[in-house]
């Protein structure tokens, strides 16, 4: 599923594809500006989005096989929650 199929499933609940393609919208961008921010989002049942730092590391080149740095970074992650395991498992 995409973003557009999301958008036609959610339109079905809202009877509009425009207002639910603002929700949609609004949601990721409200989830975007807060990982930005450094913050967490939980929705309860579903899920937590969080960032998290990951550590400068020696890689390699998989053409050259040369050693090379990596640089520390943060990262988005998704941590499914219990209700979503259960519905998938």
């Amino acid at each position: 599923m995409n973003k557009s199929d999301l958008i036609d499933e959610v339109s079905e609940v809202m009877r509009s594809k425009k207002d639910a393609k603002k929700a949609i919208d609004g949601m990721l961008s409200a989830i975007s500006d807060a990982l930005k921010k450094g913050d967490s989002v939980t929705l309860i049942g579903f899920g937590t989005f969080k960032v998290v730092e990951r550590k400068a590391r020696t890689g390699r080149n998989p053409q050259t096989g040369k050693k090379m740095k990596i640089k520390a970074k943060s990262v988005p992650k998704f941590v499914p929650g219990k209700a979503l395991n259960d519905v998938v498992n």
